[in-house]
C-alpha cells in the first residue's frame, strides 16, 4: 500500500473522521495541521517545549499520520482534543487499562503502555467510545479489580509483538493491593512529567489508586478468590526485600488516613486485624536464623512506628485471660518473643536446628556455631528493642497499653519463680509463658535501660522505689500515675517497713521507676531460672560422662547411654548459646552495677540528686528507702555475677569499674542485718564475692589459666578492705542461726565460698592486717557483754571442723564396708530390691562423704593459715583446750590404728585427701607449739592423746614425704609434749582426790578460776562457761539468758582451792618421790 493509500485508511478508520462533513475536509484539515506544527517546532526546542506526557498525541504523528487532534477541531479546540487524548493515554499508562481494541499497527507507539486489560463489557456498555476519561475511570477501574482474572483480557498495545513478561504481570497481575501500589507509583512518576494542565487529573488518578485501596479492605468479600490482608502483608514484605519500603510506607500512609476517615463499614482496627493474624501465623514457626524472619521484623517495626496501626496492634496484643501467663505468649508481640536457639518444645531435640550430634562436631566448630547464633541474636534483640521503643514513644495511649502488656504478663507468671514450678515441668509449660520469652523480653528492657545503666548516673537517683509498695489501683489511676507493675506489694523488701512509717507515694512515677522495676522483675522471672537450668545440666552432663566411661571400661552396651548424653548437650550448648550473648551480658552487667551503686546509696539515706561518697561507719538508717526495695534487685545482680563466673568468666575481665560497685554494694549489705534483714540473702552476696574475686584453679593439662588482672588490681587497691573482711566474718557468724528449720544443714553451703575468700585475703595484706585487727580486738574484749565477733567466728569454725570430720570419717568407714560386701560378692545373692537398697545407700553416703571432706578440708586448712599469725586466741583457755582435742582426735582417725577404716578404693571419688589433712594439722600444731600453755594444754586430751599419736604422725610424715624441717620440728614438738604429759599425769594423780565442789560440774575437771552463774546459781570454770556462751548464751542449767559480764568470781571457793593446792603440792614434797 501506498503512503497516500495509508493516510487515507489511518483519517478514514479514526473515530474523529466523522467530525467532518466529508473525508476530504478532514483531509485538507489535517494537512493544515501539520504545516502549522512544523512552523512551530522549528521555533521551539522539543525537550524544552514539552513533556513526554504532554507531547503523547503530537509525537505519535508522524509524516504520514493524520492526527486525531487535527481531525478534531471542527467540533472543538485542538487543545481540548489533546488534552482528552492526553488524559486517555495517562490512564492508560496508570492503570494498564484501555477501552480501545483497533489494531495496535494503527496507534502511536510514543506514550502508550505495551500491554493493557481490554474491559470489553464497558467498552459494550459505552457504545464504542474507546477512549478514557475522568467520568468513567473510577468505574473502569472497579470494572478492572473485579475481573477474577485479567490475564486472560491482555491486548497488546503497539505493534511491537515481541514478548514481555515484565508488561505481562503488570497489566495481568490479579491481585488487588500490588496492582493498584503499582498504579498509586505510575501516577506518581505521571505526576512529576505531565504539564501542569494536566496535573489535576494525574493527581485524581493517584487518589483513585488510594480510595480503591480502601474499598478493597473496607470489603474484601466482594473480590473473589483474593486475600486482601496477605496481599497487603506481601507488599510490605516485598517491599522489605527489594528496598522500596519508603515507597510502600507512602502509599499505606494515604490509604491508613482514607481508611480512618470512613470507619462505617469497618473500623481501622477490624481492617488490620486479619493482618496482624496472617502475620503471626508466618513468624510463629521461623528460626531464629532464618533472613525471613528480620524482614518480617522490618514490617513489625513500621507497624510500631505508625501511631494508628501501633495502637492497634497494642489493643489486639492483650490476651484471652490476663491471669493467664501462658496466654501472653500466644499473642502476637508474644509469639515474636518465644523465637529462639532453644528448644520449642521442652525435652524434643528432632527437628531442633542448632548443635545436633554434638559428640561428632570439634570444639572449633560448635564455637563458630555459637557465635553465629549471637550474631542472629544481637540482631533479633535490636529490633525488639526497637519496636517496644516505638511503642513507648507513641501516643499516651499506646504507651499505657504496653506497659499495661507488660504489667499483666509479669503478674500472671509470677509463678515461674516458685519453687513447685521447676518441680512440675508438666504444668509449668502449661500455665507460664516459655524461658525463651522472657530471655528476649529482658534482653530487649535491658537495652532500653542502658540510658541510666551507668554507676554515677544523676537520672538514677530519681528512681523512687515506693512504686512497689502500691496496690489496688483502678485503670485510670495506673494510667495517669505511670504504675502498670502488679502485685509488687506482695514481694519481700530489702528491710520490713517501720512499724508507724507513713509512706509518702509520689502522685506520678517516672519511666526510668517503672523500667528499672520491670526489667528487675523480668530477669527475676526468667534469667534465674535458666541460670538454674544449666547449672543441673551440667552437673546431669558430668554423671553421664563418668557412667557413659564407666560402661566403656567394663564392656557393657553404652549406645543409649551415648544418645542420652547427645541430647541434653544439644540443649545444654543451645541454652549456653541463648543466655551467654555477649551486648545482652554486657548490658545487664551495666545495669546491674548501676543497681548496686544506686542501693548502696538508697542505704546512706541520699535521696539528693547528687551521689555521695561512702564513708564508714555507716550512717544510722532513717526514713530510708530501702524498705520498698523488693529482695529480687539484690538476688538477680547476686545470681548474674555467679552465672558470669560459672558460664562467661570473660566478661567480668572486662568490667573493673563494675566490680568495684558490686564489691562496694556487698561490703555495705552483706554484715549488716539493719540494711538487708534476710540472712540467706547476705549469705548469697558471698557467693558473688567468691564469684568476682580472683580465682586460680587446678586446670587440665593444657588448659589455659584464665586472666585475673584487672579482678586482681580492684582487689588488692579496693580502699575498703577492711570492712570487707569484717562483712565476710560477720555474715559467717550471722548464718548460724537464721531461724530456718534446715540452717544447721543450709549453713555449711553457705560457709563453702567464704573460706575460698577467706583463703584469698589472707594472702593479700591490707585484708590480713584488718582480719589480725579484728582478732587482736577480740584477745582484748574476752569477757565482753557480746562475744567478740573473732572469738565467736573461731569458736564456729572449730564447730564445723569437728562435725563435718567427723561425719567425713563415719561416711567413709561405711562406704568402706559396701565396697568389701559389694567386692566379696555378697550383693549377688541379694534380692533384686535388697540390691538396690544397697547400691542406693553407697551412692547416698558416697555423696554425704564427698561433702563432708571438701568442706573438711576447707576448715582445717583455714585454720592452718590462720594459727600463722593469730595465735593469743588460739592458746587461750576459752578455745586451746577444744582444738586441742578436735586434731588429736583427727590424728587418731589419720594416723593410729583405726585409720584402715577410712580406706575406701578410690580416695579421690570421695575427694578424701588424708595427705593434706595430717599435714594442715601438723601445721597448726607447729604454728601454736611455741606457746607454753598450748603445749601444756596438748596432754590434758584424756581421750585421744598418747606419746604414740605423735610418733606414728612423724612416720606418716616421712611417708608423705613432707619437708625434712617440718618433720624434725613436729618431732621436737612431740617430745615436749611428751615431758609435759609426764608432768600432767604427776599432777592428775595429786589432784584424784580433789573433792567434787573444786570440780566443774560440765567438765568435772578441777577448777582454776571458778565462777557464779547468777540465775541458776551454779559454780563453773570461766573457760568452760565463756565456752558455752559463745554457741548459746543461755545459762546451761536453767536455760536463762546470760553473757559474760554477767557472771561472777566466787573468790571464796577460788582461795579454798588454791588452799587445797598448796597443801597438796607441800605435802607432795615432804613425802618425796617414795610417796
Amino acid at each position: 500500500m501506498t503512503d497516500q493509500g495509508n493516510n487515507n485508511q489511518n483519517i478514514s478508520q479514526n473515530p474523529f473522521a466523522a467530525l467532518f462533513s466529508s473525508l476530504a475536509d478532514a483531509k485538507q484539515f489535517a494537512s493544515g495541521q501539520k504545516q502549522r506544527r512544523q512552523a512551530e517546532q522549528q521555533s521551539v526546542d522539543s525537550g524544552e517545549s514539552q513533556s513526554e506526557s504532554d507531547n503523547s498525541v503530537s509525537d505519535s504523528i508522524d509524516e504520514n499520520d493524520d492526527s486525531v487532534a487535527e481531525i478534531s477541531r471542527s467540533f472543538r479546540s485542538r487543545q481540548e482534543l489533546c488534552e482528552q487524548l492526553n488524559v486517555n493515554h495517562m490512564i492508560q499508562r496508570i492503570f494498564l487499562i484501555t477501552l480501545d481494541n483497533s489494531d495496535p499497527s494503527l496507534r502511536g507507539g510514543n506514550g502508550i503502555p505495551p500491554r493493557c486489560v481490554y474491559l470489553e463489557e464497558m467498552a459494550a456498555d459505552l457504545d464504542g467510545q474507546d477512549w478514557l476519561n475522568m467520568d468513567t475511570i473510577e468505574q473502569a477501574l472497579f470494572n478492572r479489580l473485579l475481573l477474577q482474572e485479567p490475564g486472560n483480557h491482555l491486548i497488546y498495545m503497539t505493534s511491537c509483538s515481541v514478548v514481555n513478561l515484565s508488561a505481562d504481570r503488570d497489566a495481568g497481575d490479579k491481585r488487588a493491593i500490588p496492582y493498584l501500589y503499582a498504579c498509586y507509583q505510575r501516577a506518581k512518576e505521571e505526576i512529576t512529567k505531565v504539564p501542569e494542565k494536566l496535573l489535576s487529573y494525574a493527581v485524581r488518578c493517584k487518589n483513585l489508586t488510594v480510595s480503591n485501596a480502601r474499598t478493597v479492605l473496607l470489603t474484601p468479600e466482594i473480590y473473589i478468590s483474593q486475600n486482601v490482608y496477605e496481599q497487603l502483608l506481601d507488599l510490605l514484605l516485598e517491599a522489605v526485600r527489594g528496598a522500596q519500603f519508603e515507597e510502600v510506607v507512602e502509599f499505606l500512609e494515604e490509604v491508613i488516613a482514607s481508611l480512618l476517615a470512613d470507619q462505617e463499614v469497618r473500623t481501622f482496627g477490624e481492617v488490620m486485624v486479619p493482618v496482624f493474624d496472617i502475620f503471626q501465623g508466618r513468624v510463629k514457626d521461623l528460626d531464629l536464623c532464618q533472613l525471613l524472619l528480620y524482614s518480617y521484623l522490618e514490617i513489625l517495626l513500621y507497624f510500631s512506628r505508625q501511631k494508628d496501626i501501633s495502637k492497634v496492634l497494642m489493643e489486639h496484643s492483650q490476651p484471652k485471660d490476663p491471669n493467664s501467663g501462658i496466654q501472653y505468649q500466644k499473642t502476637l508481640l508474644g509469639t515474636i518473643l518465644n523465637i529462639s536457639c532453644l528448644l520449642k518444645t521442652p525435652g524434643v531435640v528432632e527437628n531442633h536446628g542448632f548443635f545436633l550430634n554434638p559428640s561428632r562436631s570439634s570444639p572449633q566448630e560448635m564455637k563458630v556455631q555459637e557465635s553465629n547464633i549471637h550474631q542472629f541474636m544481637g540482631q533479633f534483640h535490636d529490633k525488639l528493642y526497637q519496636i517496644l521503643k516505638n511503642l513507648l514513644q507513641q501516643s499516651s495511649e499506646t504507651r499505657h497499653l504496653l506497659l499495661s502488656w507488660l504489667g499483666g504478663c509479669l503478674q500472671a507468671n509470677m509463678g515461674r519463680a516458685k519453687i513447685w514450678a521447676n518441680q512440675m515441668p508438666e504444668i509449668f509449660f502449661q500455665m507460664f509463658a516459655s524461658d525463651a520469652f522472657f530471655l528476649n523480653l529482658g534482653a530487649a528492657l535491658l537495652k532500653l535501660c542502658q540510658p541510666f545503666s551507668r554507676p554515677y548516673s544523676a537520672k538514677l537517683l530519681t528512681f523512687n522505689p515506693t512504686y512497689c509498695l502500691l496496690k489496688e489501683l483502678s485503670e485510670e489511676e495506673r494510667r495517669n500515675r505511670n504504675v502498670h507493675a502488679r502485685g509488687l506489694d506482695k514481694e519481700t523488701c530489702l528491710i520490713p517497713v517501720p512499724p508507724q512509717k507513713t509512706v509518702e507515694f509520689a502522685q506520678s512515677y517516672s519511666l526510668l521507676t517503672e523500667n528499672l522495676i520491670i526489667t528487675q522483675l523480668t530477669m527475676h522471672l526468667g534469667f534465674h531460672r535458666l541460670h538454674d537450668q544449666m547449672v543441673k545440666m551440667n552437673q546431669s552432663l558430668h554423671r553421664l560422662q563418668g557412667t557413659w566411661r564407666d560402661t566403656q571400661l567394663s564392656g557393657g552396651p553404652a549406645t543409649e547411654l551415648r544418645e542420652q548424653f547427645e541430647r541434653l548437650m544439644t540443649v545444654y550448648l543451645s541454652t549456653k548459646a541463648a543466655t551467654t550473648q555477649p551486648a545482652m551480658l554486657q548490658n545487664c552487667l551495666n545495669l546491674q552495677a548501676s543497681c548496686a551503686a544506686l542501693l548502696v546509696q538508697l542505704s546512706l539515706g541520699n535521696q539528693g540528686p547528687e551521689h555521695i561518697p561512702l564513708t564508714f561507719p555507716l550512717p544510722e538508717l532513717e526514713n530510708s528507702l530501702l524498705c520498698f526495695v523488693p529482695e529480687f534487685f539484690a538476688e538477680n545482680m547476686g545470681d548474674f555475677f555467679i552465672f558470669l563466673r560459672r558460664f562467661a568468666d570473660e566478661v567480668l575481665e572486662s568490667s573493673a569499674e563494675s566490680l568495684e560497685h558490686v564489691l562496694t554494694f556487698i561490703t555495705v549489705f552483706m554484715g549488716n542485718v539493719d540494711r538487708m534483714k534476710n540472712p540467706h540473702l547476705r549469705a548469697k552476696l558471698a557467693e558473688v564475692l567468691e564469684a568476682v574475686m580472683p580465682h586460680m584453679e587446678t586446670l587440665s593439662p593444657g588448659a589455659t589459666q584464665p586472666i585475673m588482672f584487672q579482678r586482681q588490681r580492684v582487689f588488692s587497691s579496693y580502699r575498703h578492705a577492711p570492712q570487707l573482711a569484717e562483712a565476710l566474718i560477720t555474715v559467717f557468724v550471722d548464718i548460724e542461726f537464721t531461724g530456718d528449720p534446715h540452717q544447721f544443714e543450709q549453713k555449711f553451703n553457705y560457709r563453702r565460698p567464704m573460706y575460698a575468700i577467706l583463703k584469698y585475703m589472707w594472702g593479700e595484706e591490707s585484708y590480713r592486717e584488718s582480719i589480725k585487727h579484728l582478732a587482736d580486738y577480740a584477745s582484748e574484749n574476752l569477757e565482753a557483754m557480746n562475744p567478740p565477733l573473732f572469738l565467736r567466728f573461731l569458736n564456729l569454725l572449730m564447730n564445723d571442723a569437728i562435725f563435718l570430720l567427723d561425719g567425713a570419717i563415719q561416711y567413709l568407714s561405711k562406704i568402706k564396708i559396701l565396697q568389701l560386701e559389694r567386692d566379696r560378692g555378697e550383693w549377688d545373692s541379694l534380692a533384686p530390691d535388697a540390691r538396690r537398697e544397697k547400691e542406693s545407700s553407697l551412692q547416698m553416703f558416697g555423696q554425704l562423704g564427698r561433702f563432708h571432706n571438701i568442706m573438711s578440708n576447707e576448715t582445717i586448712g583455714t585454720l592452718a593459715f590462720l594459727t600463722s599469725e593469730i595465735k593469743g586466741l588460739f592458746v587461750h583457755p576459752f578455745l586451746a583446750e577444744r582444738i586441742i582435742s578436735m586434731l588429736n582426735y583427727f590424728l587418731q582417725h589419720l594416723v593410729g590404728p583405726k585409720m584402715g577404716a577410712l580406706k575406701v578404693k578410690d580416695f579421690s571419688e570421695f575427694d578424701f585427701k588424708p595427705q593434706q589433712l595430717v599435714s594442715d594439722i601438723c601445721t597448726i600444731y607447729l604454728n601454736l607449739g611455741d606457746e607454753e600453755n598450748f603445749c601444756a594444754t596438748v596432754p590434758k586430751d584424756g581421750r585421744s592423746y598418747s606419746p604414740t599419736l605423735f610418733c606414728q604422725t612423724v612416720r606418716v610424715l616421712k611417708k608423705i614425704n613432707k619437708p625434712g624441717d617440718m618433720i624434725v620440728s613436729f618431732s621436737l614438738l612431740a617430745d615436749k609434749i611428751k615431758s609435759l604429759a609426764d608432768r600432767h599425769q604427776q599432777e592428775e594423780e595429786t589432784y584424784s582426790d580433789a573433792p567434787d565442789e573444786f570440780l566443774d560440774p560440765i567438765m568435772s575437771t578441777l577448777m582454776l578460776d571458778p565462777v557464779l552463774l547468777p540465775s541458776s546459781n551454779v559454780t563453773v570454770d570461766r573457760s568452760t562457761i565463756a565456752r558455752h556462751l559463745l554457741s548459746d548464751q543461755t545459762d546451761p542449767f536453767n536455760r536463762s539468758p546470760l553473757t559474760m559480764d554477767q557472771i561472777r568470781p566466787n573468790e571464796e571457793l577460788r582461795q579454798k582451792i588454791m588452799k587445797w593446792l598448796a597443801d597438796h603440792k607441800q605435802s607432795n614434797q615432804q613425802m618425796g618421790p617414795s610417796g
